[in-house]
């Protein structure tokens, strides 16, 4: 059992012996890296698409960890695996950002798009819009569709009035009487 050259105690590792096993050793055996990587790709996946909701942040590293199982799968060296998973996600990151960046800053919409395009635009009242209007039940015409209408003055603005919307509060506009052509159009339809 103990012959010679044989010792019943277990001598310590070299540093050679270290440098053979790796560098990213970590104790883990090297077929079990592939599926490390596997997992933290569905993990980084999961993670963006459940909890932070399409921000991009984890996707490039899940990326990444998908490459580094498939070279692991390989049997490539785990320090290239490690190279490829840190340095791939970052690369993927910051290519991502430009890109997204550069997305949002061509893809801004203008002024005038949405509800908002109807402020300063002129409208008729068709409800009338009292002062407070606890019962929400004001209304305008304004470029051919009905909104629902607020007075910031504490006077009544009755039906016919012409009006200018001064912003947009929700689904519902601020008026004012327009004071630049105060006629009231009470027999006439609005022409657009």
């Amino acid at each position: 059992m103990f012959g010679p050259g044989k010792s019943r105690h277990r001598v310590a590792p070299t540093v050679g012996d270290v440098y053979a096993a790796g560098v990213l050793d970590l104790g883990i055996d090297i077929d079990v890296w592939p599926w490390i990587w596997l997992g933290a790709a569905v993990l980084f996946a999961l993670v963006e698409l459940t909890f932070i909701g399409g921000t991009f942040v984890l996707l490039p590293f899940a990326a990444s960890a998908f490459v580094a199982a498939i070279l692991a799968f390989y049997d490539v060296a785990i320090e290239v695996q490690w190279t490829v998973f840190v340095g791939g996600g970052l690369v993927l990151f910051f290519v991502l950002y430009r890109w997204v960046r550069r997305f949002l800053d061509q893809s801004t919409l203008p002024l005038g798009v949405g509800a908002d395009r109807l402020v300063g635009t002129t409208g008729i009242v068709t409800i009338a819009v009292e002062p407070g209007d606890s019962a929400r039940r004001g209304r305008i015409t304004v470029e051919g569709e009905v909104w629902g209408a607020l007075s910031r003055e504490d006077v009544l603005i009755p039906v016919g009035t012409r009006v200018r919307v001064t912003a947009v509060v929700g689904t519902r506009v601020v008026v004012e009487p327009d004071r630049v052509n105060p006629d009231s159009v009470t027999d006439r339809e609005e022409t657009p």
